[in-house]
């Protein structure tokens, strides 16, 4: 009997949270406009929306670091961390607004971070115990 855990399924969660990563990306012109119409009545977006992004790269850092201990394939564990360390860059820049950088770099990176997940789900995994069986 298999027991799912967090190891397991590591690059789906992180593909999972680089999606919604993208996701809250896509909806921030939105809430622009919202926070717009929201000034002409004196009120703030929340809190949680103008944070969401490092939850989201917190959760993503943990993904990486799992499936980058237990890929079977050097490249995808360097292109892991790569991709991570310049989402978490260019999130931290629009944070504190260092650099004027196009918003497509965010989208290209995340993308790039989800694709790495799932082809390290589907093609570079190995059983560290039983590395000669092809087992499920």
């Amino acid at each position: 009997m298999k027991v799912l855990t967090l190891y397991n399924k590591s690059d789906n969660i992180g593909a999972f949270a680089s999606i919604l990563c993208m996701i809250h990306c896509l909806a921030t012109p939105l809430f622009f406009i919202v926070q717009n119409d929201a000034i002409k009545h004196n009120e703030i977006l929340p809190f949680w929306w103008k944070w969401i992004d490092i939850l989201f790269i917190s959760i993503s850092f943990f993904a990486v670091y799992h499936s980058a201990n237990k890929t079977s394939n050097n490249w995808v564990k360097n292109t892991l961390w790569i991709s991570w360390t310049v989402l978490f860059l260019t999130i931290m820049n629009e944070k504190t607004a260092l650099i004027h950088l196009p918003e497509i770099i965010t989208y290209i990176v995340a993308s790039l971070l989800i694709l790495i997940h799932l082809y390290n789900r589907k093609y570079c995994q190995c059983n560290k115990t039983k590395p000669s069986t092809n087992e499920g």
